[in-house]
């Protein structure tokens, strides 16, 4: 009797889960960025929450919640119920920061749901105008004179950011010391006061100030140069052997997530950036939009983005604390 019965809740269970599927959404659905308003991953979220809306008739809510390194407000989606009613918009620096901490309160993989990957966006090494640089080259002379003047800031310890200064630094044999903040919005607040004379940050957040004149952006953190950015080069192209794979950013959801939903968001997602009034407009803000992979595709990109990072980390001889 018991195993009938158990039986009985099980397929139960998972109608339930199949009816929620074909009607999903059916209320609002909560979009978390675990970073300050501002912030690059902010910038990206909104008009994409925007067009989602469209998309699937009905409000798509984005909730910010920065703190802890980003993992206050990751961890409420690895608390969420697993429907779809509450995702997360991330990148994957979300896979990086175990690599520094041993406070992490969920684990990265187990208790996600990979959805899609919708964008790329190029890091950028950039200075205040009072730091007597104009490029790469003068940068690493200036930092061998002044080993003990340059600090850098960046939207975290373990962000792709401050990798890219570890590699910077071992790379062309200079000091630099890293700085973290909460978010690329009070770390370029920061950087304009000229509190501090370096930042690496995405292209979103550097470019409307470099072009004002108020940041001197020196070189491209990845390996290739940026469509949107065609005359900034590299600094691989002064540091050999210097290279960091892409930023990406793209949603989770809760473990266990229901395969409907998950491909409904995806195909959603997908949609939202590359309807045309939506690409352009991230593209005017430096990101490069790859809303072309399925749910699996961009699961399977996770673990070969996350392994080239973890060499930078084993080589560098970082700790998680």
């Amino acid at each position: 009797m018991a195993v009938i019965r158990n039986t009985f809740l099980c397929m139960s269970w998972m109608a339930c889960f199949l009816v929620n599927a074909q009607t999903f959404p059916n209320k609002p659905i909560r979009l978390v960025v675990p970073y300050a308003p501002g912030g690059a991953v902010d910038v990206l979220g909104r008009p994409v929450a925007q067009k989602l809306s469209e998309l699937l008739a009905q409000p798509v809510i984005v909730d910010n919640k920065p703190g802890a390194n980003a993992t206050l407000g990751t961890d409420t989606i690895a608390r969420s119920p697993a429907d779809g009613y509450s995702i997360l918009l991330t990148s994957v620096v979300h896979y990086l920061v175990p690599l520094f901490s041993k406070n992490v309160p969920y684990d990265v993989y187990k208790d996600f749901t990979p959805i899609a990957q919708i964008a790329t966006t190029p890091n950028i090494l950039a200075v205040h105008p009072s730091l007597p640089v104009n490029n790469v080259k003068e940068f690493i002379e200036y930092a061998h004179k002044n080993p003990d003047k340059l600090f850098y800031g960046t939207t975290g310890v373990g962000s792709t950011h401050h990798l890219a200064g570890v590699l910077l630094a071992s790379t062309a044999k200079i000091n630099l010391e890293h700085l973290p903040y909460k978010g690329g919005n009070p770390t370029i607040n920061d950087a304009l006061g000229g509190q501090i004379p370096v930042v690496i940050l995405t292209a979103p957040t550097i470019l409307p100030y470099a072009k004002q004149g108020r940041l001197k952006a020196l070189g491209v953190i990845e390996s290739k140069r940026s469509k949107g950015l065609p005359d900034l080069p590299t600094i691989g192209e002064t540091v050999n052997g210097y290279a960091v794979p892409d930023l990406w950013l793209g949603v989770l959801g809760p473990n266990n997530l229901p395969k409907a939903i998950v491909d409904k968001l995806n195909l959603a997602l997908r949609q939202a950036v590359n309807a045309p009034e939506v690409k352009q407009r991230l593209e005017t803000s430096g990101f490069e939009v790859t809303g072309s992979m399925s749910a699996d595709e961009f699961n399977n990109s996770i673990k070969i983005d996350t392994d080239a990072f973890k060499k930078i980390v084993s080589s560098s001889g970082i700790k998680p604390e």
